[in-house]
């Protein structure tokens, strides 16, 4: 399978008078379609990559190619352009916006685009939501959803432009046990029907050993970086 984003040599150095350097020459490739982990403790660097990886950030040093681009010789305005057309996002805190609807929260990405809601896009709305398992309050308010429901809001969210890379951060992280393993399932159903390429950080092992490749971060360095069969 091609590699639909790569990493060569990043590395990452904060400050200007007293720098902290956090990720140091970081190379990682990963397959369109695959399901892939990220582990690393506090502090090991596998936020910031989380971030350079969604081009929140910038490296230091290094490049970042994304569907065979390099955002290097991208302007911030299209390297905004093409996050939004490749990239979503899952965090541990969903981020809904508490004065709109489910169906409402899970337009917001194409609305940012300054794309009009066509009725093609609004189908594959309801279509999420109801892949998602909200086909009955997706025309709730935000703040009158489960802690649960609201993550598959965001989730439904993450993919309404289609995109072929999920970058989750802890998705599970806020969730009680129950709901962990409703989530999990629910992106593994994403990832093989929509054929989504996942990126997951997380600091749970059994979270990450369901996955296809885990990748440890140690003090900035990959630590390990395996081929896993899920459990």
């Amino acid at each position: 399978m091609p590699n639909v984003m790569e990493l060569k040599g990043i590395t990452k150095v904060y400050g200007e008078k007293v720098k902290t350097q956090v990720l140091f020459g970081v190379d990682l490739a990963f397959e369109s379609g695959s399901f892939n982990a990220i582990i690393g403790q506090s502090g090991s660097g596998k936020s910031t990559l989380m971030n350079i990886l969604g081009t929140l950030d910038y490296p230091t040093d290094g490049d970042i190619f994304i569907n065979g681009i390099n955002t290097k010789a991208l302007k911030k305005n299209d390297i905004a352009l093409l996050r939004n057309q490749n990239i979503g996002f899952i965090f541990q805190f969903h981020y809904l916006l508490p004065e709109f609807t489910a169906l409402e929260n899970v337009l917001m990405p194409h609305k940012i685009s300054k794309k009009p809601i066509t009725d093609e896009v609004l189908n594959r709305a309801h279509e999420l939501l109801d892949f998602v398992g909200l086909s009955k309050v997706k025309n709730n308010l935000a703040v009158n959803m489960s802690g649960g429901q609201q993550q598959r809001v965001a989730i439904a969210r993450s993919l309404i432009n289609n995109p072929k890379i999920i970058l989750a951060d802890e998705p599970t992280g806020n969730l009680d046990s129950d709901s962990t393993e409703q989530v999990y399932d629910l992106l593994r159903e994403i990832n093989k029907q929509y054929q989504t390429t996942f990126i997951i950080i997380t600091h749970d092992r059994k979270i990450a050993e369901k996955a296809d490749r885990i990748i440890e971060i140690k003090d900035g360095k990959i630590n390990l970086d395996v081929i896993n069969t899920p459990i």
